[in-house]
Protein backbone atom coordinates (compact mmCIF):
# COMPACT_ATOMS: atom_id res chain seq x y z
CA UNK A 1 0.00 0.00 0.00
CA UNK A 2 2.85 2.36 0.69
CA UNK A 3 4.60 1.90 -2.69
CA UNK A 4 1.27 2.89 -4.11
CA UNK A 5 1.06 6.33 -1.77
CA UNK A 6 4.88 7.17 -2.92
CA UNK A 7 3.67 9.34 -5.26
CA UNK A 8 1.53 11.23 -3.36
CA UNK A 9 3.87 11.27 -0.44
CA UNK A 10 6.55 12.65 -2.57
CA UNK A 11 4.08 15.59 -4.17
CA UNK A 12 2.92 16.06 -0.44
CA UNK A 13 6.71 16.73 0.34
CA UNK A 14 7.80 19.01 -2.26
CA UNK A 15 4.36 21.21 -1.57
CA UNK A 16 6.16 21.63 1.70
CA UNK A 17 9.39 22.21 0.87
CA UNK A 18 7.94 24.65 -2.14
CA UNK A 19 5.43 26.15 1.16
CA UNK A 20 8.75 26.36 3.32
CA UNK A 21 10.90 28.18 0.81
CA UNK A 22 8.24 30.46 -0.47
CA UNK A 23 7.80 31.59 2.78
CA UNK A 24 11.39 31.85 3.65
CA UNK A 25 11.95 34.27 0.85
CA UNK A 26 8.90 36.35 1.50
CA UNK A 27 10.40 37.02 5.33
CA UNK A 28 13.93 37.86 4.06
CA UNK A 29 12.80 40.25 1.85
CA UNK A 30 10.28 41.65 4.42
CA UNK A 31 12.46 42.03 6.71
CA UNK A 32 15.34 43.26 4.22
CA UNK A 33 13.14 46.10 3.48
CA UNK A 34 11.86 46.72 6.81
CA UNK A 35 14.99 46.67 8.57
CA UNK A 36 17.63 47.93 5.88
CA UNK A 37 18.54 51.30 7.24
CA UNK A 38 19.02 49.81 10.40
CA UNK A 39 21.43 47.35 8.24
CA UNK A 40 22.98 50.02 6.97
CA UNK A 41 23.29 51.58 10.04
CA UNK A 42 24.77 48.48 11.77
CA UNK A 43 27.31 47.67 9.56
CA UNK A 44 29.31 51.56 9.12
CA UNK A 45 29.44 51.40 13.00
CA UNK A 46 30.39 48.19 13.71
CA UNK A 47 32.78 46.84 11.29
CA UNK A 48 35.57 48.59 12.32
CA UNK A 49 37.25 45.74 14.13
CA UNK A 50 37.05 41.95 13.66
CA UNK A 51 35.03 40.93 17.12
CA UNK A 52 32.01 43.92 15.79
CA UNK A 53 32.53 42.64 12.67
CA UNK A 54 31.38 38.93 14.57
CA UNK A 55 28.47 41.03 16.55
CA UNK A 56 27.32 42.74 13.08
CA UNK A 57 27.53 39.72 11.02
CA UNK A 58 25.08 37.76 13.55
CA UNK A 59 22.82 40.21 14.11
CA UNK A 60 22.18 41.10 10.06
CA UNK A 61 22.34 37.28 9.36
CA UNK A 62 19.61 37.37 11.91
CA UNK A 63 17.46 40.21 10.78
CA UNK A 64 17.62 38.80 7.37
CA UNK A 65 17.42 35.11 8.42
CA UNK A 66 19.72 34.01 6.01
CA UNK A 67 23.56 33.86 6.09
CA UNK A 68 23.66 33.38 2.51
CA UNK A 69 22.04 37.11 1.80
CA UNK A 70 24.69 38.74 4.39
CA UNK A 71 27.29 37.00 2.86
CA UNK A 72 26.36 38.26 -0.90
CA UNK A 73 25.32 41.41 0.83
CA UNK A 74 29.46 41.82 1.97
CA UNK A 75 30.64 40.69 -1.36
CA UNK A 76 28.96 43.59 -2.88
CA UNK A 77 30.07 46.02 0.11
CA UNK A 78 33.49 45.20 -0.43
CA UNK A 79 33.13 45.44 -4.10
CA UNK A 80 31.76 48.69 -3.91
CA UNK A 81 35.04 49.68 -1.52
CA UNK A 82 32.99 50.21 1.76
CA UNK A 83 34.34 47.27 3.74
CA UNK A 84 37.75 45.67 3.91
CA UNK A 85 38.85 42.34 3.80
CA UNK A 86 39.66 41.69 7.22
CA UNK A 87 36.14 43.30 8.33
CA UNK A 88 34.55 41.28 5.86
CA UNK A 89 36.31 38.02 7.90
CA UNK A 90 34.85 38.64 11.14
CA UNK A 91 31.40 39.47 9.86
CA UNK A 92 31.05 36.19 8.08
CA UNK A 93 32.01 34.48 11.08
CA UNK A 94 29.30 35.96 12.60
CA UNK A 95 26.68 35.33 9.75
CA UNK A 96 26.96 31.48 10.66
CA UNK A 97 26.27 32.01 14.68
CA UNK A 98 22.90 34.57 13.21
CA UNK A 99 21.90 31.19 10.86
CA UNK A 100 21.56 29.51 13.79
CA UNK A 101 18.64 31.48 15.30
CA UNK A 102 16.34 30.08 12.27
CA UNK A 103 17.14 26.25 13.37
CA UNK A 104 16.40 27.41 17.37
CA UNK A 105 13.00 28.86 16.11
CA UNK A 106 11.94 26.08 13.77
CA UNK A 107 13.43 22.94 16.53
CA UNK A 108 10.38 24.59 18.74
CA UNK A 109 6.78 22.62 17.76
CA UNK A 110 5.77 25.78 16.17
CA UNK A 111 3.82 23.97 13.16
CA UNK A 112 0.11 24.30 15.34
CA UNK A 113 -0.04 27.97 14.28
CA UNK A 114 0.94 27.66 11.18
CA UNK A 115 -2.61 28.70 10.14
CA UNK A 116 -3.29 31.12 12.58
CA UNK A 117 -0.46 32.96 11.13
CA UNK A 118 -1.20 32.55 7.43
CA UNK A 119 -5.05 33.71 8.33
CA UNK A 120 -4.45 36.87 10.43
CA UNK A 121 -1.28 37.72 8.26
CA UNK A 122 -2.95 37.41 5.37
CA UNK A 123 -6.22 39.13 6.78
CA UNK A 124 -3.69 42.10 7.92
CA UNK A 125 -2.08 43.11 4.80
CA UNK A 126 -5.23 43.02 2.74
CA UNK A 127 -7.11 45.24 5.45
CA UNK A 128 -4.73 47.47 7.04
CA UNK A 129 -3.51 50.42 5.48
CA UNK A 130 0.30 51.74 6.11
CA UNK A 131 3.32 50.37 4.59
CA UNK A 132 5.25 49.48 7.89
CA UNK A 133 2.00 47.85 9.55
CA UNK A 134 0.82 45.68 6.26
CA UNK A 135 5.18 44.83 6.21
CA UNK A 136 4.69 43.63 9.90
CA UNK A 137 1.48 41.37 8.81
CA UNK A 138 3.32 39.82 5.83
CA UNK A 139 5.67 38.84 7.92
CA UNK A 140 3.30 37.31 9.76
CA UNK A 141 2.04 35.43 6.75
CA UNK A 142 6.18 34.47 5.72
CA UNK A 143 6.14 33.09 9.07
CA UNK A 144 2.95 31.01 8.34
CA UNK A 145 3.86 29.75 5.06
CA UNK A 146 7.19 28.84 7.01
CA UNK A 147 5.39 26.72 9.36
CA UNK A 148 3.23 25.39 7.15
CA UNK A 149 5.62 24.13 4.88
CA UNK A 150 7.43 22.08 7.83
CA UNK A 151 4.05 20.71 9.01
CA UNK A 152 2.96 19.52 5.34
CA UNK A 153 6.77 17.60 5.23
CA UNK A 154 6.46 16.37 8.72
CA UNK A 155 2.93 14.37 7.65
CA UNK A 156 4.44 13.39 4.39
CA UNK A 157 7.47 11.53 6.18
CA UNK A 158 5.09 9.96 8.91
CA UNK A 159 4.64 7.02 6.36
CA UNK A 160 8.39 6.31 5.53
CA UNK A 161 9.03 5.00 9.39
CA UNK A 162 7.88 2.07 8.52
CA UNK A 163 9.39 2.17 4.62
CA UNK A 164 12.48 -0.23 4.91
CA UNK A 165 14.10 1.15 1.53
CA UNK A 166 13.87 4.79 3.31
CA UNK A 167 15.38 4.02 6.64
CA UNK A 168 18.28 2.26 4.97
CA UNK A 169 19.18 5.53 3.06
CA UNK A 170 18.53 7.27 6.16
CA UNK A 171 21.46 4.90 8.09
CA UNK A 172 23.13 5.37 5.22
CA UNK A 173 23.84 9.19 6.69
CA UNK A 174 25.50 7.69 9.88
CA UNK A 175 28.94 7.86 7.74
CA UNK A 176 29.93 11.09 8.12
CA UNK A 177 31.73 11.42 4.61
CA UNK A 178 27.98 10.29 3.25
CA UNK A 179 26.21 12.24 5.65
CA UNK A 180 28.08 15.39 5.01
CA UNK A 181 28.41 15.34 0.86
CA UNK A 182 24.55 14.75 1.26
CA UNK A 183 23.25 17.87 3.13
CA UNK A 184 25.80 19.95 1.45
CA UNK A 185 24.92 18.74 -2.37
CA UNK A 186 21.03 19.29 -1.04
CA UNK A 187 21.85 22.92 0.68
CA UNK A 188 23.68 23.87 -2.76
CA UNK A 189 20.66 22.82 -4.47
CA UNK A 190 18.40 24.37 -2.62
CA UNK A 191 20.92 27.30 -1.66
CA UNK A 192 19.49 27.69 1.23
CA UNK A 193 20.82 25.89 4.53
CA UNK A 194 17.41 26.68 6.84
CA UNK A 195 15.95 24.50 4.21
CA UNK A 196 18.24 21.63 4.89
CA UNK A 197 18.14 22.59 8.35
CA UNK A 198 14.17 22.15 8.70
CA UNK A 199 14.13 19.16 7.11
CA UNK A 200 16.37 17.73 9.23
CA UNK A 201 14.66 18.76 11.90
CA UNK A 202 11.07 17.31 10.46
CA UNK A 203 13.42 13.90 9.92
CA UNK A 204 14.26 13.77 14.16
CA UNK A 205 11.49 14.84 15.42
CA UNK A 206 9.49 11.79 13.25
CA UNK A 207 12.25 9.33 14.86
CA UNK A 208 13.79 9.02 10.92
CA UNK A 209 17.23 10.71 11.82
CA UNK A 210 19.15 10.15 15.38
CA UNK A 211 21.21 13.24 16.61
CA UNK A 212 24.32 12.12 15.15
CA UNK A 213 22.64 11.71 11.71
CA UNK A 214 21.38 15.48 12.37
CA UNK A 215 24.47 16.97 13.36
CA UNK A 216 26.37 15.53 10.50
CA UNK A 217 23.67 16.28 8.03
CA UNK A 218 23.73 20.15 9.19
CA UNK A 219 28.09 20.38 8.91
CA UNK A 220 27.22 19.33 4.93
CA UNK A 221 24.80 21.92 5.22
CA UNK A 222 27.66 24.57 6.35
CA UNK A 223 29.76 23.78 3.36
CA UNK A 224 26.49 23.52 0.63
CA UNK A 225 25.38 27.46 1.95
CA UNK A 226 28.91 29.10 0.43
CA UNK A 227 27.94 28.16 -2.98
CA UNK A 228 25.81 31.35 -3.19
CA UNK A 229 28.21 33.79 -1.73
CA UNK A 230 30.44 31.88 -4.33
CA UNK A 231 28.15 32.86 -7.03
CA UNK A 232 27.72 36.19 -6.09
CA UNK A 233 31.39 36.69 -6.49
CA UNK A 234 31.62 36.25 -9.98
CA UNK A 235 32.65 38.63 -12.24
CA UNK A 236 33.14 41.04 -9.29
CA UNK A 237 36.35 42.93 -7.63
CA UNK A 238 39.34 40.52 -6.69
CA UNK A 239 38.71 41.16 -2.63
CA UNK A 240 34.86 40.43 -3.03
CA UNK A 241 36.04 36.81 -4.49
CA UNK A 242 38.02 36.25 -1.37
CA UNK A 243 35.59 37.32 1.11
CA UNK A 244 33.90 34.43 -0.60
CA UNK A 245 36.57 32.29 -0.65
CA UNK A 246 36.94 33.36 3.08
CA UNK A 247 33.39 31.91 3.81
CA UNK A 248 34.34 28.76 1.88
CA UNK A 249 37.50 28.40 4.15
CA UNK A 250 35.71 29.06 7.53
CA UNK A 251 33.33 26.75 6.88
CA UNK A 252 35.36 24.35 5.49
CA UNK A 253 38.14 24.61 8.33
CA UNK A 254 34.47 24.29 10.99
CA UNK A 255 33.65 21.13 9.50
CA UNK A 256 37.09 19.36 9.12
CA UNK A 257 37.88 20.52 12.87
CA UNK A 258 34.61 18.99 14.24
CA UNK A 259 34.34 15.66 11.63
CA UNK A 260 36.03 13.86 14.35
CA UNK A 261 34.33 15.22 17.49
CA UNK A 262 30.58 14.46 16.26
CA UNK A 263 30.15 12.25 19.17
CA UNK A 264 31.13 14.63 21.87
CA UNK A 265 29.62 17.73 20.04
CA UNK A 266 26.39 15.20 19.94
CA UNK A 267 26.83 14.96 24.01
CA UNK A 268 27.71 19.13 24.72
CA UNK A 269 24.35 18.99 22.93
CA UNK A 270 22.10 16.85 24.96
CA UNK A 271 23.49 18.33 28.08
CA UNK A 272 23.01 21.99 27.19
CA UNK A 273 18.91 20.83 26.19
CA UNK A 274 18.72 18.89 29.32
CA UNK A 275 20.06 21.71 31.34
CA UNK A 276 17.94 23.96 29.63
CA UNK A 277 15.00 22.33 30.97
CA UNK A 278 14.17 19.38 28.91
CA UNK A 279 15.54 16.95 31.04
CA UNK A 280 11.94 15.27 32.13
CA UNK A 281 11.00 15.47 28.37
CA UNK A 282 11.06 11.46 26.72
CA UNK A 283 9.60 12.31 23.86
CA UNK A 284 12.50 12.10 21.15
CA UNK A 285 10.36 13.69 18.54
CA UNK A 286 10.53 16.65 20.86
CA UNK A 287 14.20 16.29 22.33
CA UNK A 288 16.41 15.29 18.98
CA UNK A 289 15.40 18.80 17.32
CA UNK A 290 16.24 20.60 19.80
CA UNK A 291 19.56 19.12 20.58
CA UNK A 292 19.96 19.30 16.53
CA UNK A 293 19.41 22.98 16.93
CA UNK A 294 21.58 23.43 19.83
CA UNK A 295 24.40 21.33 18.31
CA UNK A 296 24.07 23.72 14.66
CA UNK A 297 24.32 26.41 17.49
CA UNK A 298 27.50 25.25 19.34
CA UNK A 299 29.38 24.07 16.30
CA UNK A 300 28.99 27.45 14.89
CA UNK A 301 30.34 29.98 18.04
CA UNK A 302 33.02 27.43 18.46
CA UNK A 303 34.21 27.46 15.51
CA UNK A 304 33.84 31.45 15.54
CA UNK A 305 36.09 31.57 18.74
CA UNK A 306 38.57 29.03 17.62
CA UNK A 307 39.07 31.54 13.90
CA UNK A 308 38.21 35.08 15.05
CA UNK A 309 41.68 35.21 16.49
CA UNK A 310 43.26 33.82 12.59
CA UNK A 311 41.03 36.80 10.74
CA UNK A 312 44.91 38.05 9.50
CA UNK A 313 46.43 34.69 8.10
CA UNK A 314 43.14 34.15 6.64
CA UNK A 315 43.24 37.10 4.51
CA UNK A 316 47.15 36.69 3.77
CA UNK A 317 45.87 33.10 2.16
CA UNK A 318 42.88 34.51 0.62
CA UNK A 319 45.13 36.91 -0.81
CA UNK A 320 48.07 34.37 -2.25
CA UNK A 321 44.58 32.03 -3.94
CA UNK A 322 43.10 34.67 -5.30
CA UNK A 323 45.61 37.00 -6.78
CA UNK A 324 45.43 40.25 -8.24
CA UNK A 325 44.67 40.37 -12.40
CA UNK A 326 47.77 43.20 -13.49
CA UNK A 327 47.16 44.43 -16.74
CA UNK A 328 43.53 44.59 -16.83
CA UNK A 329 42.14 48.06 -18.40
CA UNK A 330 39.54 50.23 -15.88
CA UNK A 331 37.53 52.53 -16.99
CA UNK A 332 35.53 54.99 -14.32
CA UNK A 333 32.49 54.84 -16.91
CA UNK A 334 31.77 51.81 -15.60
CA UNK A 335 29.81 52.30 -11.85
CA UNK A 336 31.72 51.38 -9.20
CA UNK A 337 29.40 50.56 -6.63
CA UNK A 338 26.22 49.59 -8.23
CA UNK A 339 25.53 45.73 -7.42
CA UNK A 340 22.75 43.99 -8.65
CA UNK A 341 22.41 41.73 -5.11
CA UNK A 342 20.92 44.81 -3.10
CA UNK A 343 17.87 45.14 -5.76
CA UNK A 344 15.95 43.63 -3.41
CA UNK A 345 17.27 45.78 -0.61
CA UNK A 346 15.99 49.34 -1.75
CA UNK A 347 17.45 51.30 1.38
CA UNK A 348 21.00 49.76 0.37
CA UNK A 349 20.96 49.69 -3.01
CA UNK A 350 20.11 53.65 -2.74
CA UNK A 351 22.96 54.01 -0.77
CA UNK A 352 25.03 53.03 -3.93
CA UNK A 353 23.18 54.80 -6.61
CA UNK A 354 24.16 58.09 -4.00
CA UNK A 355 27.78 56.75 -4.16
CA UNK A 356 27.66 56.58 -8.13
CA UNK A 357 25.53 60.56 -7.94
CA UNK A 358 28.82 61.44 -6.28
CA UNK A 359 31.14 60.40 -8.85
CA UNK A 360 28.84 62.21 -11.29
CA UNK A 361 29.68 65.46 -9.11
CA UNK A 362 33.34 64.63 -9.10
CA UNK A 363 33.15 65.04 -12.99
CA UNK A 364 31.02 67.84 -13.28
CA UNK A 365 33.51 69.67 -10.53
CA UNK A 366 36.07 68.57 -12.66
CA UNK A 367 35.00 69.83 -15.78
CA UNK A 368 33.98 73.30 -14.82
CA UNK A 369 37.57 73.39 -13.03
CA UNK A 370 38.78 72.57 -16.24
CA UNK A 371 36.88 75.36 -18.06
CA UNK A 372 38.21 77.77 -15.56
CA UNK A 373 42.06 76.86 -17.05
CA UNK A 374 40.54 77.41 -20.25
CA UNK A 375 39.59 80.58 -19.77
CA UNK A 376 42.76 82.13 -18.79
CA UNK A 377 45.20 79.15 -20.26
CA UNK A 378 43.83 78.63 -23.60
CA UNK A 379 44.42 74.99 -25.29
CA UNK A 380 43.52 71.70 -26.68
CA UNK A 381 41.51 70.61 -23.32
CA UNK A 382 38.49 69.94 -24.97
CA UNK A 383 39.23 66.39 -25.84
CA UNK A 384 39.78 66.43 -21.80
CA UNK A 385 36.40 67.95 -21.27
CA UNK A 386 34.84 65.43 -23.95
CA UNK A 387 36.14 62.24 -22.28
CA UNK A 388 34.08 63.50 -18.77
CA UNK A 389 31.21 64.09 -20.18
CA UNK A 390 31.41 60.32 -21.70
CA UNK A 391 32.16 59.34 -18.47
CA UNK A 392 29.28 61.70 -17.05
CA UNK A 393 26.52 60.08 -20.00
CA UNK A 394 27.91 56.31 -19.06
CA UNK A 395 27.18 56.82 -15.51
CA UNK A 396 23.89 58.40 -15.91
CA UNK A 397 22.36 56.13 -18.25
CA UNK A 398 23.29 53.04 -15.60
CA UNK A 399 22.25 54.98 -12.81
CA UNK A 400 18.72 55.64 -14.27
CA UNK A 401 18.67 51.59 -15.44
CA UNK A 402 19.59 50.82 -11.78
CA UNK A 403 16.63 52.81 -10.41
CA UNK A 404 14.35 51.81 -12.71
CA UNK A 405 14.61 48.12 -11.38
CA UNK A 406 14.82 49.25 -8.14
CA UNK A 407 11.60 51.18 -8.34
CA UNK A 408 9.83 48.01 -9.95
CA UNK A 409 9.64 46.70 -6.51
CA UNK A 410 7.72 47.88 -3.65
CA UNK A 411 9.08 50.93 -2.00
CA UNK A 412 8.95 53.24 1.10
CA UNK A 413 7.44 56.65 0.87
CA UNK A 414 10.88 57.69 2.26
CA UNK A 415 12.98 55.80 -0.26
CA UNK A 416 10.22 56.82 -3.60
CA UNK A 417 11.52 59.79 -2.49
CA UNK A 418 15.23 59.14 -2.94
CA UNK A 419 14.31 57.29 -6.30
CA UNK A 420 12.91 60.56 -7.28
CA UNK A 421 15.84 62.63 -6.02
CA UNK A 422 18.31 60.94 -7.30
CA UNK A 423 16.51 60.47 -10.94
CA UNK A 424 16.62 64.22 -11.24
CA UNK A 425 19.86 65.41 -9.61
CA UNK A 426 21.90 63.00 -12.24
CA UNK A 427 19.51 64.38 -14.63
CA UNK A 428 21.08 67.74 -13.58
CA UNK A 429 24.85 66.60 -13.37
CA UNK A 430 24.35 65.60 -16.78
CA UNK A 431 22.79 68.20 -18.57
CA UNK A 432 25.89 70.45 -17.01
CA UNK A 433 28.34 67.99 -18.32
CA UNK A 434 26.20 68.60 -21.27
CA UNK A 435 26.84 72.34 -21.24
CA UNK A 436 30.25 72.76 -20.08
CA UNK A 437 31.67 70.49 -22.67
CA UNK A 438 29.57 71.96 -25.41
CA UNK A 439 30.44 75.76 -24.47
CA UNK A 440 33.96 75.53 -23.42
CA UNK A 441 35.73 73.73 -26.06
CA UNK A 442 33.56 74.97 -29.00
CA UNK A 443 34.89 78.07 -27.52
CA UNK A 444 38.09 76.84 -27.21
CA UNK A 445 38.45 75.59 -30.52
CA UNK A 446 36.83 79.34 -32.15
CA UNK A 447 39.74 81.44 -30.06
CA UNK A 448 42.08 78.78 -31.63
CA UNK A 449 40.74 79.45 -35.17
CA UNK A 450 40.38 83.58 -34.53
CA UNK A 451 43.74 83.25 -32.90
CA UNK A 452 42.17 85.63 -30.31
CA UNK A 453 41.96 85.35 -26.71
CA UNK A 454 39.92 86.35 -23.49
CA UNK A 455 41.06 89.91 -22.05
CA UNK A 456 43.23 88.69 -19.11
CA UNK A 457 40.42 90.85 -16.91
CA UNK A 458 37.32 89.47 -18.57
CA UNK A 459 39.26 85.70 -18.02
CA UNK A 460 40.26 86.32 -14.11
CA UNK A 461 36.58 87.48 -13.33
CA UNK A 462 34.72 84.78 -15.22
CA UNK A 463 37.60 82.08 -13.78
CA UNK A 464 37.18 83.42 -10.73
CA UNK A 465 32.61 82.93 -11.54
CA UNK A 466 33.84 79.48 -12.29
CA UNK A 467 35.26 78.46 -8.88
CA UNK A 468 32.52 80.34 -6.90
CA UNK A 469 30.23 78.18 -8.62
CA UNK A 470 32.36 74.95 -8.70
CA UNK A 471 32.50 75.66 -4.48
CA UNK A 472 28.48 75.62 -4.34
CA UNK A 473 28.27 72.31 -6.25
CA UNK A 474 31.08 70.88 -3.19
CA UNK A 475 28.23 72.45 -1.18
CA UNK A 476 25.49 71.04 -2.40
CA UNK A 477 27.30 67.63 -3.11
CA UNK A 478 27.68 67.44 0.51
CA UNK A 479 24.11 68.09 1.31
CA UNK A 480 22.67 65.47 -0.77
CA UNK A 481 24.74 62.67 0.67
CA UNK A 482 23.74 63.71 3.44
CA UNK A 483 20.05 65.21 2.99
CA UNK A 484 21.37 68.16 4.73
CA UNK A 485 18.60 70.46 4.43
CA UNK A 486 20.58 73.28 6.30
CA UNK A 487 23.14 72.98 3.66
CA UNK A 488 21.21 72.68 0.55
CA UNK A 489 19.50 76.16 2.28
CA UNK A 490 22.11 77.81 1.81
CA UNK A 491 23.25 76.81 -1.39
CA UNK A 492 19.75 78.30 -2.86
CA UNK A 493 20.64 81.32 -1.40
CA UNK A 494 23.97 81.62 -3.57
CA UNK A 495 21.78 83.13 -6.55
CA UNK A 496 22.56 86.72 -5.29
CA UNK A 497 25.90 86.69 -4.20
CA UNK A 498 26.82 85.58 -7.47
CA UNK A 499 24.42 87.96 -9.59
CA UNK A 500 26.69 90.73 -7.81
CA UNK A 501 30.08 88.98 -9.46
CA UNK A 502 28.00 88.51 -12.83
CA UNK A 503 26.47 91.85 -12.77
CA UNK A 504 30.30 93.46 -12.88
CA UNK A 505 31.17 91.16 -15.22
CA UNK A 506 28.42 91.78 -17.62
CA UNK A 507 28.86 95.53 -17.34
CA UNK A 508 32.76 95.15 -18.29
CA UNK A 509 31.75 93.17 -20.55
CA UNK A 510 29.45 95.74 -22.06
CA UNK A 511 32.30 98.39 -21.78
CA UNK A 512 34.64 96.29 -23.78
CA UNK A 513 32.58 95.66 -26.55
CA UNK A 514 31.49 100.12 -27.10
CA UNK A 515 35.56 100.00 -27.60
CA UNK A 516 35.95 97.07 -29.90
CA UNK A 517 35.55 95.96 -33.55
CA UNK A 518 36.44 93.49 -35.89
CA UNK A 519 37.47 89.73 -34.51
CA UNK A 520 37.11 90.99 -31.29
CA UNK A 521 33.60 91.39 -30.92
CA UNK A 522 33.40 87.80 -31.87
CA UNK A 523 35.80 87.28 -28.56
CA UNK A 524 33.46 89.54 -26.51
CA UNK A 525 30.46 87.00 -28.28
CA UNK A 526 32.30 84.27 -26.48
CA UNK A 527 32.98 85.73 -23.51
CA UNK A 528 29.31 87.03 -22.54
CA UNK A 529 28.22 83.21 -23.48
CA UNK A 530 30.80 82.34 -21.30
CA UNK A 531 29.38 83.98 -18.92
CA UNK A 532 25.47 82.77 -19.47
CA UNK A 533 26.94 79.09 -18.76
CA UNK A 534 28.49 80.09 -15.44
CA UNK A 535 24.64 80.99 -14.45
CA UNK A 536 22.94 78.57 -16.17
CA UNK A 537 25.50 76.26 -14.21
CA UNK A 538 24.87 77.66 -10.55
CA UNK A 539 20.90 77.74 -11.65
CA UNK A 540 21.47 73.68 -11.78
CA UNK A 541 23.37 73.67 -8.84
CA UNK A 542 20.29 75.59 -7.11
CA UNK A 543 17.88 72.92 -8.58
CA UNK A 544 19.70 70.22 -7.19
CA UNK A 545 19.68 71.61 -3.49
CA UNK A 546 15.60 72.16 -4.19
CA UNK A 547 15.07 68.41 -4.94
CA UNK A 548 16.93 68.33 -1.70
CA UNK A 549 15.21 70.64 0.39
CA UNK A 550 11.87 69.04 -0.61
CA UNK A 551 12.32 65.49 -0.77
CA UNK A 552 13.54 66.03 2.71
CA UNK A 553 11.20 67.59 3.80
CA UNK A 554 8.64 65.20 3.08
CA UNK A 555 11.11 62.22 4.82
CA UNK A 556 10.69 64.02 8.28
CA UNK A 557 7.24 65.54 7.98
CA UNK A 558 6.08 61.82 7.46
Amino acid sequence: MLNQNLTLLGISLLAGLSFFLVGLLMLTDSLKRIGGTSMRTLLQKTTSNRFKGVFAGALVTALVQSSSVSTVLVVGFISAGMMELRQAAGFIMGANIGTTITAQIISFNVTTAALVLVASGGLGYALISGDRRRTAFFILFALGLIFYGMTLMSEAMQPLRHHDPFLQVMQSFQSPIVGIVVGAVFTALLQSSSATTAIIIVLASKGLIGLQEGIILSLGANIGTCITAWIAAMGKATDAKRAALIHVLFNVAGVAVWIGFTDELAMLATWLTREAGLSGIRDVGILIPREIANAHTIFNVVNTLLFIGLTGPIVRLTRRLVRDRPGLPTTSIIPKYLDDTLIDTPTLALDRVGLEIGRMGSRVHAMIERAALMVTQPGARHEELKMLDDELDGLYLNINAYLGRVSAGPLSTDEAKRVRLYVGASTLFENMGDEIETRFADADMDRSRLREEFSPSTADHLSAVLRTVNGHLDDVMDALEHRDVQKAKRVQRTKSSLRLELDALRSHLLTQLSASSGERVRILGLESDAVEVAKRLNDQIRLVAKLVIDTSATRTGS
